[in-house]
């Protein structure tokens, strides 16, 4: 009977086990399409915000009605071929050629029906053309127009945020051994001047090492006429770099370094820490096991964050050194009032924000085994 027993029990174990692993299935799946339809709503306000706002409203509308009604009448009064009809043939003809424009561009429509049509063409990356910005290359597509200026931007942010974000974590867990000394000191002495932002520091840095010393360049990514060798030509553009990615870093490095070694004191000063010190473990593998590791979730969101930043650059500061990145071209498309850059820069942030928030939650679950996707702790 015993027997018996042990052989009608012995295939439940594949059984549950399979049946854990649908379950777990059933929860991640449930869980991925909640959250993504949950993101899919909220960049959708977002991007129609955007949209009411660059547009001001509708206000935006009449504004583009005035100029097109200010160029055709111009255009068509300087053509010699209408100056000999009569006035009233001529203003007929000068309205219907209005009337054509307006209704080309959809501006006959009410802003609420053309919001929408923005708001869909946001969401299937359709960027549309430009009103008043071309790119260097002639084109009036947006994606062209934010494509051109996207390397410039990367390379700026990506190598003063990446620069700042490691060392600054870096220095921080060396100052968290060092507690109260005077390098330690000095960081917290010196984080108030985080408050500048790095517009201000490059400021200063264009009047000491461009204006007095003359050892760098004032801006721009390149000299004119630029190297035609590829090496002289990446030393160049590696010159103009100094000032701005110096500007951004001075800007952040202390209150950052500040930030984070606060975080690692608060996790050196917890039980199993002191526990791992006691047991005489090198103070090398404390730090990896019992400190870096707990806190590889906040470093991980930290940096994520930091990455998809890197698309929308430093407005005021590329401004201020002239560089050819993302950061001026929504400067001046703030100035021109050309809505469709502005929003389509918006809207790939908005898209690189959702994205990177869903993908954190599975990269938690796998930095920590306690985080379960789906789960009400993952939340």
């Amino acid at each position: 009977m015993a027997t018996e027993t042990l052989t009608t029990s012995a295939p439940s174990a594949p059984v549950a086990k399979k049946s854990a692993s649908n379950s777990t299935f059933a929860r991640v799946a449930k869980y991925t399409g909640i959250r993504i339809l949950t993101m899919m709503v909220t960049v959708t306000i977002g991007v129609y915000l955007t949209i009411m706002i660059a547009n001001m409203g509708g206000y935006m509308d009449t504004i583009i009605r005035n100029e097109v009604r200010d160029n055709i009448t111009q255009s068509m009064l300087a053509n010699p071929a209408f100056r000999n009809l009569a006035p009233d043939v001529r203003e007929k003809l000068i309205q219907e050629k209005i009337a054509s424009e307006i209704k080309r561009q959809g501006l006959d429509q009410p802003f609420a029906v053309r919001s929408m049509n923005y708001l869909r063409n946001a969401l299937t990356l359709n960027l549309g053309r430009a009103v008043n910005m071309i790119s260097d290359h002639g084109s009036k597509e947006v994606r062209l127009i934010l494509l051109e200026r996207l390397p410039a931007t990367l390379l700026l942010t990506g190598t003063s945020e990446l620069i700042l974000f490691f060392a600054s974590v870096f220095i921080a867990l060396s100052l968290s051994r060092r507690y109260g000394s005077f390098f330690d000191k000095m960081t917290i002495a010196f984080s108030p001047t985080s408050a500048a932002p790095p517009w201000f520091y490059g400021i200063f840095f264009i009047l000491i090492f461009a204006g007095v010393f003359r050892i760098l360049p004032f801006g721009g990514l390149v000299d004119s006429p630029s190297p035609t060798n590829p090496i002289d030509y990446g030393l160049n553009v590696l010159k103009h770099l100094i000032l701005p990615a110096s500007a951004v870093i001075c800007s952040s490095i202390f209150l950052s370094i500040y930030n984070w070694r606060t975080f690692f004191l608060i996790y050196s000063s917890e039980d199993y820490v002191e526990m791992a010190k006691a047991k005489g473990l090198p103070q090398r593998d404390v730090e990896r096991r019992y400190i870096l590791r707990p806190t590889m979730p906040t470093i991980i969101t930290n940096f994520a964050l930091l990455v998809i930043t890197l698309w929308t650059g430093f407005t005021i500061t590329e401004t201020v050194f002239l560089w050819p990145g993302l950061g001026i071209t929504l400067y001046r498309a703030i100035g021109f009032n050309d809505t469709p850059v502005i929003v389509g820069s918006t809207i790939i942030y908005a898209y690189l924000l959702a994205i990177t928030v869903l993908l954190l939650d599975f990269v938690y679950a796998l930095v920590d085994p306690r985080v379960k996707v789906g789960s009400g702790n993952s939340q």
